[in-house]
């Protein structure tokens, strides 16, 4: 058994900290912690620190925050930890000379069933895609990103209502029992590795996960509602899915953010596809097949509200969605 492995942890947002806390708690020597450098954000500019930093310090651990991953600085940093195994949680892209360090190598968690949803986002695009499960997996990097071998995977299920925040904090939950469940493995000499081929059934079809741009957020009103429900689903609370609506007397456009909608059986019929029905201080708009009815949503220099607050202050009937 190896005991008392020295371990470098790399990550920056909460879905890391989770993970980085069971390894403290565990009681195994974290020797250091690599994470993000501080940002200016908010409207006083104020110096943030991400939360895996926050969380380190608390417990008095060493951290690093280096501006440049290849710097003969941060490698000669690095190696001087000596350094067992190092585990990667939420962080950038590391280059050769850093993930290729430590005699153990370098294990990632990822917020997927690799091979499947390899990239920047895997938890919106699997809600997007309408996946009905998706999961965990430990893996150690190599070149080509998220292509490694396979230590372990844990699915869960994908609900019906299920959106990118709520299977964040359940994919983050449980992912600390991954990494410990994945070190225990290496301590006792038991990791068996699983090459990511193996798991290919149909490479040409195999689901990706890219980061997610401005572009990729729009609502097209021209699909079914389930499809357009999934992407407001997949996309809340963050980045969030979006159009615009026009009102054709003032040539006012506005942006429109929806973080919650419902799939209904009101067909559409003769109505424009994009048309904008209130009934009962509750918001429909008209897609390929059926209304969807819109629950939450912020309008362009509002707050985020429920749809009837909106309608209280606002006369929406005026406006229709903008289709270009």
């Amino acid at each position: 058994m190896k005991k008392d492995l020295r371990i470098v942890f790399f990550g920056t947002p909460d879905f890391a900290v989770e993970s980085l806390k069971a390894v403290v708690e565990s009681g195994r020597n974290v020797v250091a912690v690599v994470t993000a450098v501080d940002k200016k954000s908010g409207r006083g500019q104020k110096i943030q620190e991400s939360a895996v930093k926050q969380y380190a310090i608390s417990k008095g651990l060493l951290v690093l925050q280096p501006n440049n991953l290849k710097s003969m600085e941060f490698y000669d940093e690095l190696k001087a930890l000596q350094a067992d195994i190092q585990i990667v949680v939420a962080f950038r892209m590391l280059p050769e000379s850093v993930w290729n360090m430590p005699p153990l190598g370098t294990f990632n968690l990822h917020a997927s069933l690799l091979p499947k949803y390899r990239g920047a986002a895997p938890i919106n695009w699997a809600i997007i895609n309408g996946e009905k499960q998706t999961g965990l997996t430990t893996f150690f990097l190599k070149h080509q990103i998220d292509t490694g071998n396979v230590v372990y995977q844990e699915q869960l299920s994908i609900s019906e209502e299920e959106t990118a925040g709520s299977l964040h904090d359940r994919l983050m939950n449980a992912g600390g029992p991954l990494v410990i469940k994945t070190l225990e493995a290496l301590e006792n000499d038991r990791i068996k590795l699983i090459p990511q081929e193996e798991l290919i059934n149909d490479i040409e079809h195999l689901p990706k996960a890219p980061k997610i741009f401005k572009a990729d957020c729009k609502i097209n009103w021209s699909k079914p509602v389930k499809e357009i429900n999934q992407l407001i689903r997949g996309l809340s609370p963050y980045p969030a899915s979006w159009t615009q609506i026009s009102n054709p007397m003032s040539e006012k456009t506005l942006g429109l953010k929806i973080y919650e909608a419902k799939t209904t059986a009101i067909v559409r019929s003769d109505e424009a596809i994009g048309n904008i029905r209130i009934e009962n201080q509750k918001i429909f708009v008209a897609a390929l097949d059926n209304y969807l009815e819109v629950e939450v949503l912020q309008l362009e220099g509002k707050k985020r509200m429920m749809a009837k607050d909106l309608l209280n202050g606002f006369n929406l009937e005026e406006y229709s969605i903008h289709m270009s």
